[in-house]
C-alpha cells in the first residue's frame, strides 16, 4: 500500500476517495507469477487487473502462428476493464511478462461500478484510449523504424516499469515480442553492448547509459508516453 493506503496502481490512485471507498471491498490481491495468462483473445474474462508492479505483455497472434506484442502494460495501467465494459470478450492475449502483485476486481464487480461512478468508467475508457495508442505506435514503428530504435524503446518502457535496471530476458522472447529473428536482436543487442549502453549476460539484460538508450530509441517512446499524460496524467 501507499501512503495513501490505496494500492501502488496510478488508476485506482486517481479515483475520489467515494468512488474509491466503493471499488474496496471488491478488491482482492493476487502474485502476477511470470508467464501466467491474464487474458486470452477470444475467451471470456473473468477479472480486471490493476497491477501494482511488474509488467503484462499484451500481444496478437497471426494466422501462421507469430505473436507480436502491441502494448506492456503495468502499474500505469488496466488489463482487462475495456472488454469488461463491453461483452467481456478478452481482444488480445495478455501474459506475465515480469512478475509482480495485482488487485483484481471480478467483471461483475466492475460493471456494477462503472454504471455508479462516471470517474471510474471515465477512467477504463481513457485507458483503452492509451491501449489503442499503444497498438498504433508499435504498429508505425515495427514497420518505419530499424530494430536498434525499437529495442531502445522496448527497453524503455520495461525499465519505466520496473523496480531498477536489470531485466531478466532472453533474446528469443525479446526476438518474438517484437516479430523480428533472434539474430537481429543478437546483433542489435551485442552493439549495444560494445556501445556501453546495456550489459547482457545469462538471460539479463542491464540498462548501463539511459541517456544513450534514449538517443538510441525512436520517437515511438515518447509519443505514448504524451498520450498517457494527456489523457490520464504522467505515468507512475
Amino acid at each position: 500500500m501507499t501512503a495513501s493506503g490505496r494500492p501502488p496502481n496510478q488508476l485506482l490512485q486517481m479515483l475520489d476517495a467515494a468512488d474509491f471507498d466503493r471499488l474496496r471491498p471488491h478488491l482482492a490481491t493476487v502474485e502476477m507469477v511470470r508467464e501466467s495468462v491474464l487474458g486470452e483473445a477470444g475467451a471470456a474474462l473473468r477479472h480486471v487487473y490493476f497491477p501494482h508492479g511488474g509488467s503484462i505483455s499484451i500481444s496478437v497472434s497471426l494466422s501462421e502462428g507469430q505473436t507480436i506484442e502491441v502494448a506492456m502494460l503495468g502499474r500505469d495501467s488496466v488489463v482487462g476493464g475495456g472488454a469488461a465494459l463491453a461483452d467481456g470478450i478478452a481482444p488480445t492475449d495478455a501474459v506475465v511478462l515480469f512478475p509482480g502483485t495485482a488487485s483484481t476486481l471480478e467483471i461483475a464487480a466492475c460493471r456494477m461500478i462503472a454504471a455508479a461512478s462516471l470517474r471510474f468508467r471515465g477512467l477504463i475508457m481513457r485507458h483503452e484510449q492509451i491501449l489503442l495508442a499503444h497498438a498504433q505506435q508499435s504498429l508505425l514503428c515495427n514497420t518505419r523504424h530499424p530494430v536498434e530504435a525499437r529495442l531502445a524503446r522496448w527497453l524503455l518502457r520495461a525499465r519505466d516499469l520496473s523496480d531498477g535496471a536489470s531485466l531478466p530476458l532472453t533474446q528469443e522472447a525479446l526476438a518474438q515480442m517484437m516479430g523480428v529473428r533472434r539474430n537481429a536482436i543478437s546483433l542489435v543487442a551485442h552493439a549495444m553492448q560494445r556501445a556501453g549502453i546495456i550489459r547482457y549476460t545469462r538471460g539479463q539484460i542491464e540498462i548501463i547509459d539511459l541517456p544513450a538508450l534514449k538517443a538510441t530509441s525512436c520517437d515511438c517512446y515518447s509519443a505514448v508516453k504524451k498520450s498517457h499524460s494527456r489523457l490520464i496524467g504522467a505515468p507512475q
